[in-house]
């Protein structure tokens, strides 16, 4: 059950992590104390410690970032480091239990303190990290500090689309400074669950299940019930000893052969199965998660991608996550789910996320409603040996969070040669793309790796092509063969370097269309442009259509799902109206 601390305005009072819940959880989104600390003096002058009168000038409402409107303070200004202060109470019922900090995300270097002292660490932007606070509290009233420091003008830093510069031009966005998901306290028994990977083998109708628990000792009374169900009805269950703080289980799913392929996740039928973990000691339950799962394969059979052992055209659009009034941050749950569902009514059977480790929450409704997503990183502009090993580790964190999602089909770590700028002939950064790959396939088996989405491959899955032309005529004849498509330069890049060549994999146009069409006030730019709706659907079928006719391509992925700051390039405007009927971009999208 959700707790609110006090009675501050909860702000996102969904729970933050849909694939992997527990029933108590106190939300610590709302009201903060917030102060800028340009001079750095903040720790120096400790503010950890004391109440400085620093923090008492503003309040911020979290999970929002500073420069956003709903924060409550829309500052766009560089402010590098900044802090944040609150109060909570551990509720009673809680006595007893170990006392876990969650932080969603905070941008980009996080350090956490609990009534003074230092409770946690972290770097990365865009990745959860947690802290078991139970030794520095105290009874009654507690209190957390957060110090954020961002690094605006890095180059190097893995950063997406946050532009460097103070205002958003081209195709960079508003920064994205400190807490901008959300946090949550929950409480836990000494020994816990403390994550699960669900790894589905539609082939053998199974279920491969590793889980990890915290805290483990040699305990002869352990034991873990797992039970499976589906709409309320039972379908598989089993108990075993826990011997080790990480082991591997499988379950039969004996439900297929009496449904054949029924009960299969896809866009068109996301089926997903519940289920349960109960840690138990003699017959005491001490611990309980609830998860789900879906059963879907992603596999590329004889030069084909294919979904469930079937050859699936892939239709993807390009989807940014920005939000007028939130930036990265939606403003509601609901907004999260209406994305998915516009998606889906135009004929999209997936997203391309892009630049964006999106919120578990949208995760969570691509699973629900039916929809695919390729998980692309935020990535960097220049290379370095400090980039190498930020985004390293933060891409790992990335893999581990989200590998549960069935709507994930597809990870996509570089997009268009950002952080490795030299690709075509520095072969350090070859090398980097090629690290990325096959660390990407040594943490996940089950889904396709892009090397470098857009073009200068080398070892790669897929091969995918961005491509703003605008001319039917054109794409047409670029993509009639396998070898005009490989040997195109759309974008003045090669599609492959470091002596890689075309190796029968799946060509994708995984960007491409960008047409701007002005309908609301926002001014802005696109990769071509239409006078009105008419003139619009005509120049969005003549980029679409030669998808569908190409021999060789197998999916496509459209620039893009709305409008985004100063770009006018989506077929919705930023705040989610769409530029012509959504049926009739429906039938273009669908080829029907």
């Amino acid at each position: 059950m959700l707790i609110e601390a006090g009675n501050t305005l909860i702000s996102r009072p969904e729970y933050p992590r849909p694939e992997f819940r527990r029933k108590e959880w106190l939300s610590l989104n709302g009201a903060w104390d917030f102060g800028f600390d340009d001079e750095r003096a903040g720790e120096e002058e400790q503010w950890y410690r004391k109440d400085t009168p620093a923090l008492s000038v503003r309040t911020i409402q979290v999970p929002f970032a500073f420069q956003s409107k709903l924060s409550g303070i829309e500052d766009p200004g560089f402010h590098d480091v900044v802090w944040y202060r609150r109060s909570f109470e551990v509720p009673e019922a809680w006595s007893g239990k170990r006392i876990i900090l969650h932080f969603g995300a905070v941008d980009y270097l996080a350090k956490v303190w609990v009534n003074g002292q230092l409770a946690v660490m972290h770097e990365g932007g865009h990745t959860p990290f947690q802290a078991d606070i139970t030794p520095l509290l105290v009874q009654g009233s507690n209190r957390i500090v957060v110090r954020a420091e961002d690094f605006s003008r890095d180059v190097t830093l893995p950063r997406g689309k946050q532009y460097w510069l103070e205002q958003s031009a081209s195709i960079f966005y508003t920064r994205t400074t400190g807490i901008w998901q959300s946090v949550w306290l929950e409480p836990v028994p000494a020994v816990h669950m403390h994550k699960i990977m669900m790894t589905p083998d539609i082939d053998r109708n199974e279920i491969r299940i590793r889980t990890f628990v915290d805290g483990f000792k040699a305990d002869a009374a352990l034991k873990l019930r797992i039970k499976v169900t589906y709409g309320g009805e039972w379908i598989a269950e089993d108990q075993y000893h826990v011997g080790h703080s990480e082991q591997l289980r499988t379950i039969g799913l004996g439900d297929f052969a009496e449904h054949g392929l029924g009960r299969l996740w896809s866009p068109e039928h996301p089926n997903l199965y519940d289920i349960e973990y109960q840690l138990v000691r003699g017959e005491e339950v001490i611990d309980e998660v609830a998860a789900y799962f879906g059963m879907r394969k992603v596999s590329v059979e004889d030069g084909r991608l294919c979904l469930n052992n079937r050859p699936y055209y892939q239709r993807l659009v390009l989807d940014q996550g920005y939000f007028p009034d939130g930036i990265l941050t939606a403003p509601s749950d609901e907004a999260l789910k209406r994305d998915v569902e516009l998606a889906k009514e135009m004929g999209f059977n997936g997203v391309r996320k892009h630049q964006k480790t999106e919120d578990p929450r949208f995760l969570y409704w691509c699973d629900k409603l039916g929809l695919l997503v390729w998980s692309e990183a935020a990535n960097a502009y220049e290379y370095s040996e400090a980039y190498v090993r930020r985004f390293t580790k933060e891409w790992q964190e990335i893999i581990e969070r989200d590998y549960n999602h069935p709507s994930i089909v597809t990870w996509v770590p570089l997009n268009e040669s950002w952080g490795v700028p030299n690709v075509q002939i520095d072969k350090r950064q070859q090398q980097h793309g090629l690290a990325m790959y096959h660390l990407t396939k040594s943490l996940d088996e089950m889904r396709p790796v892009v090397y470098n989405d857009g073009w200068e491959h080398m070892t790669t899955d897929l091969i995918t092509i961005h491509d703003y032309e605008s001319r039917q005529e054109v794409l047409e004849q670029r993509y009639a063969t396998v070898d005009s498509a490989v040997n195109s330069m759309p974008a003045n890049r090669k599609i492959f370097v470091g002596g890689a060549s075309y190796q029968g994999q799946p060509i994708l146009i995984s960007e491409f269309g960008g047409i701007a069409f002005k309908k609301s006030e926002w001014e802005g730019w696109g990769y071509s442009g239409a006078e009105n709706e008419e003139d619009f659907l005509i120049r969005l079928k003549a980029v679409v259509e030669p998808m569908f006719s190409s021999p060789v391509i197998q999916g496509f992925c459209y620039t893009q799902l709305t409008d985004v700051e100063q770009e006018i390039n989506g077929l919705l405007t930023y705040d989610r109206k769409p530029k012509a009927p959504l049926a009739e971009i429906r039938k273009i999208m669908t080829g029907k």
